[in-house]
């Protein structure tokens, strides 16, 4: 029964503190984030399975896991304020060639994040040629041009 409460406190943990980070911080990532969803990772494995390090206890966190998982699906299935408070929504970051810096700052974007996404994906070169910004769900940022 510890494993499987464990289990739920380390799941909704993550999910506020990656709630909490941003959706960039999912989005793109660098050898910085990287490392330290490494760290994150090993971490929450010593929380999770504690001093039983059997394979009982292992598949016991693992499907304590998956089925809130599958809850929260369900749930965001059914509710889509719950999906949208759990998963966020897209935020647009430009509009009409201007960025807007308070959104910018809530999402933890800055001007060259989406300056790269601008010319990466649709070889843009001024924010003056950006119709819209939009920060999508999974952290990813859209582009569509004038």
């Amino acid at each position: 029964m510890d494993a499987v409460l464990r289990a739920g406190a380390i799941y909704i943990a993550l999910m506020v503190l990656f709630r909490i980070s941003g959706r960039r911080a999912l989005g793109e990532m660098t050898s910085f984030d990287f490392v330290l969803l490494l760290i994150i990772g090993e971490a929450t494995q010593q929380a999770l399975l504690g001093d039983d390090f059997s394979v009982t206890n292992a598949i016991l966190v693992i499907v304590t896991l998956l089925t809130i998982d599958i809850g929260f699906s369900l749930v965001k299935r059914r509710s889509k304020r719950i999906g949208k408070l759990i998963d966020g929504g897209p935020t647009i970051v430009v509009e009409n060639g201007a960025f807007l810096k308070h959104r910018m700052h809530e999402a933890r974007v800055e001007e060259d994040d989406i300056m790269q996404a601008a010319r990466l994906g649709q070889g843009l070169e001024s924010v003056d040629q950006i119709k819209f910004a939009i920060i999508e769900r999974n952290g990813k940022i859209s582009i569509i041009s004038r």
